[in-house]
């Protein structure tokens, strides 16, 4: 049924193409439309110069620009008014749609405003995993943010080489914001905020179950990852589950993708079932409906293959029809959303606009995979086969057609889709160039050369179309290449830092020391060698060497010092008299290894080797080195006395209160030692001091709360120590107090803190970025 829906509307479409019908409406559409796109040169624009229009990538500039020429407004208004009809499936012309839609654009405008004036225009800010954290707080869905948070990392981690990471993770999260949209306009606006919330719980966990189909089974069947054996199985596995609505067990895979696969098998089974118990009864045939005409499509048109000649016009374009427009249908049956009058028929014509955009946009990557779309197997055999319908001129039917025949000739219809379309060809020159730009619309256009001598005139004059989601797409691209590329470089820096600092760490012996003497070095070492994260030297490291730019041999005894202390005061914490712990970083703790009494002894021997490390920090004045010792004597005192409470809390019911101050003078102080030394040393202003040490305060208490979770529910293999410390030992922990689904909440709250803390230090943080991700996203 859908297959003859399709054929029809190509047929349609085909005809108008075959005849030109669509010119006259759509030449005349376009005059109108230039009016208030191109603007002839007066000596207004000249005295203007100085307000040139700035690139969209700066973000910060490109905002102001708009405000200060007054072309905000309209931005905002095309924009949000195109993602209403692409993504919601609205007309234009309703009076309930524009007043929404005016009221997302004030809201849009106030935000970009006040993040341009008091952010310094950092949209990075809007699309941070604290961003979207501090909205879930808005909202009431602290709980389905950290969930989507967690998947989305997990995802990340699991996308293989041989597939655009980037792309993928963007497509997922824009499902996920669009399914979000879409459940924020079903809302009446007296709803009470407890059932606003427990929709968009629903929501973002629906958008992520259905936005997991776009890496895990679009991209990933598109992608040369699997073998031909692979992909037939993993389809047929698809297959079935939408048409038995059950996923079949996980069953014998060769190769070398079965890790990933049972993965993938197993997150999609998870998400699949979610999605089915949402359904109500009278919706559940409609998404399976959907879900199979949209996966046939796909994989009718993912066989076919640009050496074959000989496919019809409907072969090329009824699958991108179905596609098209199954795939937006499908969000509404996702949520169970009620269907206005002409939503159905709006969104299955729609569809095609947008495939024919995105084809175009991406002609010479697909050209390049030798993937089949209307725009690859056009520039392949248009000189063989006149027979052929050209996309170009197809798209141009399609505009016609939507804005006179969907839309009923409305005038802001008219207006979003024709910049829309420009905007895409003005993108497109700018990406290949002018001359291949050309080359293009030799082969495309050659039909319709008067019509096309007025289009390249306004992608040549035309302004002001611009959209809001192309700047964020983009923007979100730069910043997940950006966000992979400093993860990347994190590790590496961790990992070559790490060895580094564990070759400077073992004491030496000797020739000629006292027998005794040597069994504390021998005992000391031990603590040493463990398989420690040596995250606080390796802190001082990075802050001291790559951002305050010391000489890299001046500081080791820092390095030294900070290890050594950190080391001594694990040793007292495992003593019986205190947690009593039975293993430290993988081994026997060190009184199980030898007994206390050399425990004790080892541990005062390592902060006196950490004061003496300190004391030879020549290559600095010494007045700067009294100030770190007195520094460090001082935060050392702090860090005893953090014991000394949560010993004394031992039984106790403690308040979070209470909880804070304790993991502070026990975690938070060693972090901030970690960055305040290195800068003691650099001599840096006392502005960034503090904002290092408020960065440190919650950067320490996340740590904490981490580490408590995963006293709570993880693996000791992985851990390096026993689980379930903390209750065995009646210890009151964040855990005990709030609860883990509160600890988790209280985590993510202290890694907000600590996010924006970081945007008063005066220098590139991303290590400190990336090393408090790593705090509270470890499993160890």
């Amino acid at each position: 049924m859908a297959e003859q829906k399709a054929a029809h509307y190509f047929a349609s479409l085909s005809a108008q193409v075959r005849d030109k019908t669509y010119v006259p409406a759509l030449t005349e559409d376009f005059e109108l439309w230039k009016k208030d796109h191109i603007h002839t040169s007066s000596w207004l624009s000249l005295l203007s110069r100085s307000k040139r229009k700035p690139d969209s990538s700066d973000y910060y500039k490109y905002i102001q620009w708009l405000n200060s020429t007054g072309k905000l407004d309209a931005y905002l208004d095309r924009s949000v008014s195109y993602i209403y009809m692409r993504d919601l499936g609205k007309a234009l012309d309703s009076t309930d749609t524009q007043t929404r839609i005016q009221r997302v654009v004030g809201d849009v405008k106030n935000y970009f405003l006040q993040s341009t004036a008091t952010k310094g225009g950092e949209l990075t800010e809007y699309m941070s995993v604290a961003g979207a954290y501090r909205w879930a707080q808005k909202e009431g869905v602290e709980d389905a943010t950290i969930w989507v948070i967690n998947k989305l990392r997990s995802v990340s981690a699991h996308i293989p080489e041989g597939m655009n990471a980037e792309q993928a993770q963007r497509k997922l999260i824009k499902i996920i914001v669009g399914v979000v949209l879409h459940v924020i306009e079903e809302m009446d606006d007296d709803l009470l905020p407890a059932e606003r919330a427990c929709r968009l719980d629903e929501a973002i966990r629906l958008g992520y179950s259905y936005g997991l189909t776009y890496p895990f089974i679009d991209d990933l069947l598109d992608s040369q990852v699997l073998n031909t054996q692979e992909k037939e199985q993993y389809s047929r596995m698809i297959r079935s589950a939408i048409i038995t609505g059950a996923v079949p067990e996980w069953g014998e895979w060769g190769g070398n993708n079965k890790e990933l696969l049972h993965f993938i098998h197993s997150e999609l089974r998870d998400a699949f079932k979610y999605i089915k118990r949402y359904q109500r009864p009278e919706t559940e045939k409609t998404f399976f409906e959907q879900s199979y005409v949209f996966f046939h499509s796909q994989d009718m048109d993912r066989a076919k293959e640009l050496s074959n000649p000989n496919y019809s016009n409907e072969e090329l374009y009824v699958p991108i029809i179905l596609k098209s427009s199954s795939s937006r249908l499908i969000v509404r049956s996702v949520i169970r959303a009620p269907v206005d009058e002409g939503f159905n028929h709006r969104t299955f014509c729609y569809g095609i606009y947008n495939q024919l955009a995105d084809d175009f946009a991406d002609m010479f990557d697909d050209m390049r995979d030798g993937a089949v779309t209307p725009y690859t197997y056009y520039l392949t055999y248009h000189g063989q086969r006149k027979d052929l319908i050209n996309p170009f001129e197809l798209y141009w039917a399609v505009i016609a057609h939507l804005i006179h025949n969907v839309y009923r000739s409305d005038a802001k219809t008219r207006e979003v889709i024709l910049d829309r379309a420009i905007n895409g060809l003005k993108r497109c020159k700018q990406r290949v160039g002018i001359e291949k730009y050309n080359e293009i619309m030799a082969i495309f256009a050659s039909g319709i050369p008067e019509f096309n001598r007025l289009i390249q005139h306004l992608v040549r004059k035309a302004d002001d179309v611009d959209f809001l989601d192309k700047l964020l797409r983009d923007h979100m691209v730069t910043v997940l290449k950006n966000e992979r590329k400093e993860k990347e470089q994190f590790f590496d820096t961790i990992k070559t830092v790490r060895d580094q600092i564990n070759e400077l760490l073992p004491i030496p012996k000797h020739h000629g020391i006292p027998a005794m003497k040597e069994t504390l070095i021998d005992a000391a070492n031990y603590s040493l060698e463990g398989d420690g994260k040596r995250l606080r030297p390796m802190l001082a490291w990075v802050m001291g060497i790559q951002e305050y730019g010391l000489n890299a041999s001046a500081i080791v005894p820092l390095l030294r010092s900070l290890e050594y202390m950190h080391t001594a005061s694990l040793i007292f914490d495992d003593l019986p008299s205190q947690d009593n712990a039975s293993t430290r970083r993988g081994r026997p703790t060190l009184h199980q290894a030898h007994n206390s009494a050399t425990a004790e002894l080892t541990g005062l021997f390592l902060i006196q080797k950490a004061i003496e490390e300190q004391a030879s920090l020549n290559g600095f004045d010494a007045s700067t080195v009294l100030a770190l010792m007195r520094y460090s004597s001082q935060k050392a005192a702090d860090i005893c006395m953090g014991q000394a409470m949560d010993l004394q809390s031992k039984g106790k019911a403690l308040t979070l209160e209470q909880m804070n101050m304790i993991c502070f003078y026990k975690t938070g102080i060693a972090f901030e030692a970690c960055l305040v030394m290195p800068a003691i040393l650099a001599q840096v202003t006392e502005t960034e001091m503090a904002a290092l040490q408020t960065f440190a305060y919650h950067a320490g208490i996340a740590f904490q709360i981490k580490d408590d979770l995963l006293d709570y529910e993880g693996d000791q293999h992985v851990l390096g120590k026993p689980v379930g410390k903390d209750a065995e030992n009646n210890t009151s922990t964040f855990v005990t107090i709030l609860g883990d689904e509160g600890a988790r909440r209280e985590m993510w709250e202290h890694y907000c803190l600590a996010s924006e803390a970081l945007r008063a230090v005066p220098r590139n943080t991303s290590f400190l970025k990336h090393l408090l991700n790593y705090l509270v996203n470890r499993d160890r």
